[in-house]
């Protein structure tokens, strides 16, 4: 059946209108926690039924937040609120207080303008394709029924010591024995999710910390700043003479970094120096490291060259993660910046993996700038084409022109083309040795692209 409303990563849009509405998420909240609770009210669990909400920085927030509340409880489920906090964080309360469902409110990366519901089962792992097809199902199935009596109405109450929880939760990842004292670190929040939790956890293990992007409004999340505008963050570590930059994005679960230089280092090279370390250790199980498509072909050349394996799969964070779990591995992510430990953490962790690089740094006593040059990249160009209506990606001059690109590369590189799975976004990618070639082949497929979508 088709998904209307979920996509690769929750439900996602503009806030006020469809589906990003109050009335639209008080039944995505009605019908989930139908779900998971049996049809005659009973917790599954053996408990009352609980669901926890998280949420980032957005305006929208406010919104949506109480819509949910009014849902759950009005099946009869409690309801606690933790404010607030990361993705991830939200992820691993879900089920460090036995919760039945938990729900982050954000839209990640994207402008405050958007916002989002993903959600989370009692086991802190995001909701499969076919869980969320049944959810949506549900949705159009409502009705008087799935209410409960007036005496047996949910009740709502906020943690107050959320942030403390996930704070000693990210703290103790980090490698006993090791601290970050006498290191200056920059942390870039992005106005997001992590603007208390992040500072607080760097500055507690040890570092001298500078702040930049702790001072949501609201309207400011990712804008100029974070893992998707990292230039700030860049800046600020020369600036200050830091050792290392952190961006994070504006739910937490993305990490782009900078070395003491200020160049950035991007997903693929955070990937590739926790798998050899973790490897060097003896902790990377499956001996192999799991990304997607769009990782660069320089990353598995070089993991090839060191005896590690890499998987890949299509983008989004969640098909890394249902790949992991089905063969046992505990490493993966994405260039963009989701990085996946399963050892620590259900969903991926900016933070937490920024821990993972600093133990690294502190091991090795080397700058950031000779520890994150694991491999050269090769040349690779990503183009966004925006299109209104139907994707244009039919269109025969389009696929006349993808054929073309493929041809020119031919065995030296690779192109591929996909559409965004949450915005309105043809995503055009080439890369190959030939850094000229790449560009060529790119620009060509995205002015035929741009012409059929008029």
């Amino acid at each position: 059946m088709t998904r209307d409303l979920f996509g690769t990563d929750g439900i996602r849009g503009t806030a006020n209108s469809e589906p990003m509405t109050a009335e639209t998420a008080l039944r995505v909240a009605m019908a989930a926690g139908r779900h998971f609770v049996h049809s005659n009210g009973a917790p599954k669990t053996g408990h009352r039924p609980l669901a926890v909400i998280g949420k980032d920085t957005r305006l929208s927030g406010y919104m949506l937040e109480p819509a949910m509340v009014a849902g759950f409880t009005s099946i009869g489920m409690d309801v606690v609120l933790l404010g607030p906090l990361p993705t991830p964080a939200v992820a691993s309360l879900t089920r460090s207080l036995r919760a039945d469902l938990g729900v982050m409110l954000s839209a990640s990366h994207n402008p405050y303008q958007d916002n989002g519901i993903k959600l989370f089962g009692p086991d802190g792992f995001k909701l499969s394709d076919e869980v969320e097809q049944e959810i949506e199902d549900r949705i159009d199935r409502l009705d008087a029924g799935d209410r409960a009596p007036a005496d047996r109405l949910g009740r709502a109450r906020r943690l107050d010591d959320a942030q403390g929880r996930y704070i000693e939760i990210a703290k103790n990842t980090f490698p006993k024995g090791l601290r970050l004292d006498g290191l200056k670190l920059v942390v870039d929040c992005a106005n997001g999710a992590a603007y208390r939790v992040a500072p607080r956890v760097l500055f507690e293990l040890g570092a001298e910390v500078v702040e930049i992007g702790v001072q949501p409004n609201g309207t400011n999340i990712n804008a100029g700043c974070g893992a998707t505008a990292p230039q700030a963050m860049c800046n600020a570590v020369v600036e200050s003479g830091a050792h290392l930059g952190i961006a994070l994005d504006g739910d937490a679960d993305r990490l782009i970094m900078a070395d003491e230089r200020g160049r950035i280092i991007d997903g693929d090279q955070i990937m590739g120096l926790i798998a050899t370390s973790w490897a060097e250790a003896g902790l990377l199980k499956g001996g192999a490291l799991v990304t997607t498509v769009m990782s660069n072909l320089g990353l598995e050349k070089y993991l090839a060259g060191i005896g590690v394996g890499m998987h890949r799969t299509k983008v989004g964070d969640r098909y890394v993660l249902e790949q992991m779990r089905a063969e046992g591995f505990n490493l993966g992510g994405e260039q963009s910046g989701h990085m996946i430990m399963s050892d620590h953490a259900t969903t991926g962790d900016g933070l937490i993996a920024a821990l993972q690089v600093l133990a690294v740094l502190i091991s090795s006593g080397k700058p950031m700038s000779e520890v994150a040059s694991i491999f050269t990249p090769l040349p690779q160009l990503l183009k966004n084409v925006r299109y209104k209506g139907e994707p244009p990606l039919g269109a025969e001059a389009v696929k006349a022109a993808i054929a073309d690109g493929e041809a020119r590369l031919a065995e030296s590189g690779r192109v591929l083309i996909r559409k965004s799975g949450t915005e309105p976004l043809i995503r055009v990618m080439a890369e190959g040795e030939d850094k000229k070639l790449v560009e060529a082949v790119v620009n060509d497929i995205a002015r035929e692209i741009e012409r059929a979508a008029g």
